[in-house]
């Protein structure tokens, strides 16, 4: 893949398990969310690691370490080493590493994964803003307990010129009740609080996706995710393809607005789009077909979607009612509103086609 402006999902004649080595797969609203497996995800995983792909869990959720992690995938039937497991902690610890001594005092928001990925680097977490010598503050997300006194230590330090680093912006996070607020919301408080900026390590940045690369060895890489802005952004900054599953935070009308470095490669449903190949979609009369749709942008402001045998269909085959794959009509979509947006976001309405498809 390359950093040019996608106009269309890509097609791909193999399966993706077998066109790439190594699956680099998010957890919240991928794999799991609110602590359960969503639907398909451990048979899809199964059969693609059995079939030769190389598994790793890249999450922005820097609350658990990589041995709880594994441990919840193994209880929800997902056999994982810790070594397959890459956190921001991990990746905002090796960046506070490169920027002060080895043994300095850092000043922990969050939970045990940052501990321990601090003390991996040769660092020491401590509790305190009042603690001598100290050198960093770093941030990430401590679940929904975490004490609102924790972002007032935060902003003690801060405001005293000690340098402040964040695991990562995510404004939300997906659980099993709905959608609550990730860590990037409890970074703001403390930006408001002390007018600083913190450097940030986590998906899209490139210090989260060096950590992948150093941890994992990856040739063929694709990444999977649910989140446009982190796990899509990532990607196209790594310059590697990517998979949007529909099974978290982005739905479709997000989607068909992505701006172009929010474009994946691929998208489907959920995590058995991994195990199949993906279909072409290919410019046809005015608009783009895939399957049985054909997407249209239209003077009137509108992405219209059309099915083989209807009227304004002639020669697509097939007949009215047949149009198969509601993905495959998303598919179409994406490529009429992002080849009509270019490098822009796509500002056409695509409520009826949406609602046609049931997405």
């Amino acid at each position: 893949m390359t950093r040019q402006s996608r106009t269309s999902p890509a097609a791909s004649e193999q399966s993706l398990h077998q066109a790439y080595d190594t699956a680099l797969l998010d957890l919240d609203g991928v794999v799991y969310a609110g602590g359960a497996a969503i639907a398909y995800a451990v048979e899809s995983l199964a059969t693609a690691r059995a079939d030769g792909m190389h598994l790793a869990y890249v999450t922005n959720n820097a609350l658990r370490t990589p041995d709880a992690v594994a441990e919840h995938l193994g209880e929800l039937g997902i056999p994982t080493e810790a070594a397959e497991v890459i956190t921001s902690a991990q990746a905002v610890a090796r960046l506070i590493a490169e920027q002060v001594e080895p043994g300095s005092k850092v000043l922990v928001i969050g939970g045990d994964g940052l501990r321990v990925a601090l003390r991996e680097r040769g660092l020491v977490p401590v509790e305190s803003a009042e603690e001598e010598g100290l050198a960093a503050v770093v941030q990430g997300y401590g679940g929904p307990d975490l004490p609102w006194g924790r972002f007032a230590e935060a902003s003690y330090a801060i405001n005293r010129g000690v340098p402040w680093f964040a695991s990562n912006t995510d404004l939300t996070i997906p659980g099993a009740r709905g959608i609550a607020p990730g860590n990037g919301a409890a970074v703001e408080v403390v930006r408001i609080a002390t007018g600083a900026e913190p450097q940030v390590a986590g998906k899209p940045l490139p210090p989260m996706h060096r950590e992948t690369v150093l941890r994992t060895g990856a040739e063929r890489p694709l990444v999977v995710g649910d989140r446009l802005d982190t796990d899509i952004e990532g990607a196209f900054n790594g310059e590697v393809d990517s998979l949007l599953v529909l099974t978290g935070v982005t739905d479709a009308e997000q989607l068909l607005r992505a701006e172009p470095r929010h474009r994946p490669t691929y998208v489907d449903r959920d995590l058995r789009g991994l195990l199949a190949g993906q279909p072409e979609v290919e410019p046809f009369a005015e608009g783009f077909r895939c399957g049985g749709w054909t997407a249209v942008a239209t003077n009137g402001g509108v992405l219209e979607l059309r099915e083989a045998g209807e009227a304004g269909e002639a020669g697509a085959g097939g007949e009215a009612g047949e149009a198969g794959d509601p993905l495959d009509g998303l598919r179409a979509l994406c490529a009429a509103a992002w080849t009509v947006a270019g490098d822009g976001v796509c500002t056409l309405d695509a409520a009826k086609a949406l609602a046609r498809l049931g997405l």
